[in-house]
């Protein structure tokens, strides 16, 4: 039995275009994504800055326009002048956060460094739990000022005569947490931000910057901390975070597949809350959200008693599966959808780390099945998000109701011509039938269509088995002028590529 759905896509219908930032990432001072992961000067493809290259390949590879660094729980508890200067002059220091020892090796002048290799901008964050203004703003100087003052002229000192110019900052991390160093309550938060902003834009004017959200929506402090914050803080600020992770360590697969509908009502939500806050100012001004922790999470924990106060141990290295690449893509589809108001997201995180590039310290790297969703998307998925009308058959799962079984969106990248629909087909056991209507663009031509699928869902890529999951192009697409029609395998990740050849 073949299941049936529809995708209507008019070009006229557009939502938005797509702020490229929503494929960003994060690397954190947490386990090996930084030692281990991009940093390993003993690696046989290390460069003469111990950045290892394989690593900067497969992230390349995804054209991630912006990371955030350097945490997370980490930077609650971090000071920054630890990390610059001679390293051989750097200190060692206890990371409460994680219950590690940070070595310091690598600071921001290595990472900005680093980024500027792998193509990124970089979303820096600010220390507001242990710390607050003055560090803040004397980070600015030293990054983003050209010279003449203390920090600038010290920056040069270090062997970095341009300023970084990092033009995006996130305003502390999870503020809201218990687990948090310097946890605050929101109207504490929310003035500090403020007085943050304040100073650290007088030092560079041109800065952007993003305020701490609820740390999920499941918080007691959600999403009255929202409103809270941005009360206080929304001349001063451009963004709102979210932070939502998603897992079935209860074992329901077809509740797991469904969670990305969780994520869809978190978005409204958050922005709604943004937009009440703009109406009691009556401001003109909208706030737009950065979704700068997202994933799937299953290994919820820290470090064991036996690994306190190592370097770098490993922590939080999930092996994903293909079921979790297909919530990813699902993930990813929510994100595109709600590309009006989300200008940056950020995938937790990019190496080692609940991740989708894996890496053995002084052996190997493999990605993940997670990888390619993101790949996809991040390199497809460029241009306008148009609203597709879509029909597909639903079913009810333990948290959710009427849960489509396609899960889909279309981006126009008119500059190339091209039409992308994502699609992922969330039956555990049947093949999905998908007719796409794209008579609005004339005549296309189908250049590929991509899937990710394997016959279990349970599948993974190992070191010893890194190909196990990979995308094939698949050969049941047919094109008639501007009508499509594919098979989607069951529980399968598709990306149809179809060049628009016009009337």
């Amino acid at each position: 039995m073949t299941l049936k759905s529809t995708m209507i896509v008019d070009k006229d219908f557009k939502l938005a275009e797509v702020d490229p930032r929503v494929y960003g990432s994060f690397i954190e001072h947490l386990g090996r994504a930084v030692y281990g992961g991009i940093y390993e000067p003993d690696h046989a493809t290390a460069d003469e800055q111990g950045f290892r290259r394989d690593a900067l390949e497969a992230i390349k590879s995804l054209n991630v326009p912006i990371i955030r660094y350097p945490g997370g729980n980490f930077v609650s508890g971090y000071n920054w002048e630890d990390g610059v200067g001679p390293k051989n002059d750097r200190k060692q220091k206890l990371d409460l956060a994680w219950w590690t020892t940070e070595p310091n090796l690598v600071g921001t002048n290595e990472f900005a460094e680093w980024a500027k290799l792998a193509g990124s901008e970089v979303m820096m964050a600010v220390n507001l739990g242990t710390r607050g203004i003055d560090a803040a703003r004397n980070l600015v100087e030293y990054c983003n000022h050209p010279s003449g003052s203390y920090w600038s002229d010290l920056r040069i000192s270090h062997g970095y005569k341009e300023p970084h110019a990092f033009k995006t900052w996130c305003l502390g991390n999870e503020m809201d947490g218990p687990w948090q160093i310097g946890a605050k309550t929101a109207y504490e938060y929310g003035r500090l931000a403020n007085e943050s902003a304040k100073a650290m834009r007088w030092v560079d004017p041109t800065l952007e910057f993003v305020a701490c959200g609820s740390s999920s929506s499941s918080m007691s402090t959600f999403a009255e901390w929202e409103a809270t914050v941005l009360d206080l803080t929304y001349d001063n600020v451009d963004y709102l975070s979210l932070h939502q992770y998603y897992n079935n360590n209860e074992k329901d697969s077809p509740n797991f597949l469904a969670k990305s509908l969780d994520l869809d009502q978190f978005i409204s939500s958050v922005a709604a809350t943004c937009d009440y806050i703009k109406a009691k100012k009556k401001s003109k001004k909208k706030i737009y959200l950065s979704l700068d922790e997202w994933n799937v999470w299953n290994t919820i924990g820290t470090s064991t008693a036996e690994q306190r106060w190592q370097i770098a141990p490993p922590e939080l290295e999930d092996v994903y599966n293909l079921e979790d690449a297909l919530v990813v893509g699902c993930l990813l589809i929510t994100i595109l959808k709600h590309a009006d108001r989300v200008k940056m997201a950020c995938m937790a995180q990019l190496i080692n780390v609940i991740a989708p590039i894996m890496t053995e310290n002084g052996g190997p790297l493999w990605l993940q099945t997670t990888y390619y969703p993101f790949l996809h998307t991040s390199v497809y998925g460029r241009g306008t998000v148009l609203h597709p009308l879509v029909t597909s058959p639903k079913y009810d799962s333990k948290e959710f109701t009427d849960v489509p079984y396609l899960e889909s969106i279309s981006v126009y990248n008119e500059e190339l011509s091209e039409v992308t629909i994502f699609a992922v087909n969330r039956n555990l056991e049947e093949r999905l039938q998908l007719d796409i209507d794209l008579r609005s663009f004339g005549n296309v031509q189908l250049i590929e269509h991509i899937a990710l699928a394997n016959d279990d869902i349970k599948a993974v890529n190992t070191k010893l088995d890194p190909n196990n999951v990979v995308p094939q192009i698949c050969g049941t697409t047919t094109v008639d002028g501007g009508h499509i029609t594919a098979q989607l395998s069951k529980t399968s990740w598709n990306v149809i590529r179809l060049k628009v050849n016009g009337e």
